[in-house]
């Protein structure tokens, strides 16, 4: 009871941002990460309709491609239109129940992704190193079995710890010195004692980063593997350049996410902090849409011929 009282003493938090900035810089850094974010969501949008309207692109990699994409879309909305706001708003509050909301979707995004990656690679490794019963074992069945595997385990494993943080009393003071409401920052805040929750966070962090890029390591591995063992200099090249694009972007991925989390303490730097998040909050879904498809050249196809398709009709129209 009295954790519920003191709790209501603070009904909303002022995330600080980039507020160290100066004004100018705080000016040119609005329309970048706005540039960022449409970007972002044309791209990873583009992916998402190619993949969806052309029949040749119905497979496995791409089913898993377009539950990344999505997932990038609302990871970096999760986040990227609130620190736009703070660079211009006065006021740069947040509601409580909206910084839990924030924090929940967020973490669910997040684990989500870790072990979806780990699927993505584990399809590459079947793909390439058992490519005659790559159809069999990667059905569309299986595929949305694992893909559904990775979202309820996304929302299960953050709906607990976002309970659990929140359930903390917060009774001041109320800014949070971040560009959205994050774990180490959030856990600051509370009036009490929360190395317990500092022990679970890092706890999750060792379970659901190293055990899905353990998953990534071995299927790269044997992919290597396999790769040196292709004949020609030309398919070893068009096969190690697609992988290691993929694993570039992994790495820093669980890299930061895993620096981040695993040894959360809540008296660290807060300007690390932030631009950790941001390289797997905003530069990750950045990437997305031009490491994993706008280089894949079935993709550039897809997209040439959806675009034919719609010249072609309104040429017909016109006519």
């Amino acid at each position: 009871m009295a954790a519920t009282e003191n709790q209501s003493n603070i009904h909303e938090f002022i995330l600080l941002g980039f507020t160290n900035f100066s004004k100018n810089i705080q000016l040119f850094l609005f329309p970048l990460f706005l540039f960022i974010y449409i970007f972002t969501i044309l791209g990873n949008l583009t992916i998402i309709t190619v993949s969806t309207l052309d029949s040749l692109l119905h497979t496995p990699m791409y089913y898993f491609l377009r539950n990344l994409s999505f997932l990038e879309m609302c990871y970096i909305t999760v986040t990227l239109p609130k620190l736009l706001n703070t660079f211009v708003a006065k006021r740069k509050t947040i509601y409580f129940y909206a910084c839990c909301t924030q924090m929940y979707c967020f973490f669910t995004l997040g684990v989500t992704e870790c072990f979806l990656l780990a699927v993505m690679a584990y399809d590459r490794f079947v793909a390439i190193c058992n490519p005659l019963r790559y159809f069999t074992v990667m059905n569309k069945k299986t595929c949305f079995k694992m893909a559904t595997v990775s979202w309820i385990s996304g929302n299960l494993i953050s709906l607990g710890q976002t309970a659990s943080i929140f359930s903390l009393p917060y009774c001041g003071p109320n800014l949070i010195n971040h560009f959205f409401c994050d774990i180490p920052p959030v856990l600051k805040l509370a009036c009490t004692d929360v190395s317990a929750n500092e022990i679970a966070v890092s706890v999750t962090g060792f379970l659901v980063l190293p055990l899905p890029f353990s998953l990534v390591l071995y299927s790269y591995g044997r992919i290597i593997a396999a790769i040196m063992r292709i004949s020609t200099n030309k398919g070893r090249k068009k096969v190690f350049s697609t992988c290691a694009s993929h694993f570039v972007s992994v790495t820093l991925f669980f890299g930061t996410g895993a620096f981040t989390y695993v040894r959360v303490k809540t008296s660290d730097t807060p300007d690390n902090d932030k631009l950790l998040s941001l390289l797997y909050s905003v530069v990750t879904p950045l990437l997305n849409p031009l490491i994993y498809s706008l280089r894949n050249q079935e993709v550039k196809g897809g997209l040439k011929k959806l675009i034919h398709k719609k010249v072609g009709i309104k040429e017909t129209k016109a006519n």
